[in-house]
């Protein structure tokens, strides 16, 4: 039976300038813990959805193959991976990494009876399904992991664009004078075969792979463990809004490596402002007792796993940070970035239109320092296209901070968002145990 559990969020978890804060470690850390991580970076990579759109291709008669701006992220993933020398250690996709949808619906809803309808009242995207999606988009992002296939272990994870369809339930129809998801109707999304012909558990990148540790529905879901120094880390990515049995077996795969300092990635999580997105459009969780909504995600996974110390997503245009405990009294940082609304890169090429988003590529990279006394984890945005962190472009907020929901904002505080430091204040007490042999490593 799902729960509701709501658990009290710190109260320096939804003031960014607390992020700036160091919390104290325990006093006998470092005689207590004998391993030695090193300086590491993982690098995340937010939904990818406009430098793939068929529509933003020089084929389709847009100035440039926005592609080449996805690429240019793995590229620099894949150039400054460890084993080449770099610091980067993994790369976690948030999701949505192509655009459009392949199908009215997917054989596995009809067949539950579910039925569907056209979505009215819809953007481009939602309006019909596009054979495109198949023949440019997914071919598209699968040259883009190519890319650094081999240099890395990481993780991609379905986003709701990802799914093969989205539909509007017809006994929820749309409401022209509603508002909010209940103008357009109840929509829900169905079917993963797109998915799983470029990212499946038997995919070139990931069958046999030693880092590859366990996956469900197909790859839908995956667990990765990487390593630095001595130290190893589980990554689990969950599918969007994920079932019931994803959540299931998430906690037996955190049950095979008891003590393991876990990551989660799911594409729908968090808000700008800090909450859990309590508006996901679509909610899958309306119409299928089956699947989970971010809060119900909390409640019943992320909260009761002690092992869980980070948690990113994507999904709402800009970022959102904050930390809640979880039922051990520890803390879960929650992270989401999402740039795809940015266009000044359109803008650049002379395009006037706001439809011309692409994401201006720009991505996460967040450094661990966990040896010392006081570990941390360093949180800057990149753009591979410019060349450089958001702190160092001097029309930043007057280029972002408005199209995102903070005009009222000062700049300082704005640039903070995407550049920050967040201590793990209670992470050498949870994980005094993260040591590798030599014969445990996994990769």
């Amino acid at each position: 039976m799902k729960t509701h559990r709501t658990i009290q969020r710190a109260k320096t978890g939804v003031i960014w300038a607390a992020a700036l804060l160091v919390h104290p470690a325990t006093a006998n850390a470092t005689e207590d813990r004998q391993a030695q991580c090193g300086a590491f970076t993982v690098a995340v990579i937010p939904d990818t959805q406009n430098y793939v759109d068929y529509k933003h291709q020089k084929a389709a008669g847009f100035p440039i193959d926005s592609a080449e701006l996805f690429y240019e992220q793995m590229r620099y993933v894949a150039d400054h991976a460890q084993s080449v020398g770099g610091d980067i250690v993994f790369a976690t996709h948030l999701g949505d990494v192509w655009q459009h949808y392949s199908q009215w619906s997917d054989p596995a809803h009809t067949a539950r009876g579910f039925k569907a309808m056209p979505n009215a009242m819809s953007s481009e995207v939602a309006e019909s399904p596009r054979e495109q999606t198949r023949t440019v988009e997914i071919p598209s992002a699968i040259n883009g992991f190519e890319l650094i296939a081999g240099r890395l272990p990481f993780s991609v994870v379905p986003g709701n664009h990802d799914f093969d369809a989205l539909w509007t339930d017809p006994t929820h129809p749309p409401r022209p004078e509603a508002t909010g998801r209940l103008k357009t109707g109840i929509r829900h999304l169905g079917g993963l075969a797109g998915f799983q012909s470029a990212f499946s558990d038997q995919s070139v990148f990931f069958k046999s792979q030693p880092w590859y540790v366990d996956s469900h529905d197909g790859g839908a879901d995956s667990a990765q463990i990487f390593a630095s120094g001595q130290c190893r880390f589980l990554h689990i990515g969950l599918q969007y809004q994920a079932p019931d049995a994803s959540l299931a077996w998430a906690t037996r795969v955190i049950h095979r490596f008891p003590n393991m300092p876990t990551i989660v990635t799911t594409h729908d999580y968090l808000d700008r402002d800090g909450a859990r997105d309590d508006n996901s459009n679509p909610d899958n969780s309306i119409l299928d007792f089956r699947d989970n909504n971010p809060q119900m995600i909390w409640d019943e996974f992320i909260s009761r796993n002690d092992q869980i110390f980070l948690v990113l997503s994507g999904h709402i245009g800009g970022q959102g940070y904050s930390v809640d405990r979880n039922l051990f009294g520890h803390e879960v940082h929650q992270m989401m970035a999402d740039y795809q609304g940015r266009w000044q890169v359109a803008k650049d090429l002379g395009r006037k239109d706001s439809g011309a988003t692409l994401g201006d590529g720009w991505m996460r990279l967040l450094t661990f320092r966990l040896d010392g006394d006081k570990p941390t984890v360093r949180v800057r945005t990149y753009s591979t296209h410019y060349k450089k962190f958001s702190i160092e472009m001097k029309d930043y907020a007057a280029w972002y901070k408005e199209h995102e929901g903070f005009a009222d904002l000062p700049d300082a505080e704005y640039l903070r968002r995407d550049d920050f430091v967040i201590g793990l204040g209670d992470f050498h007490q949870r994980f005094d145990s993260t040591k590798r042999s030599d014969d445990d490593a996994a990769n």
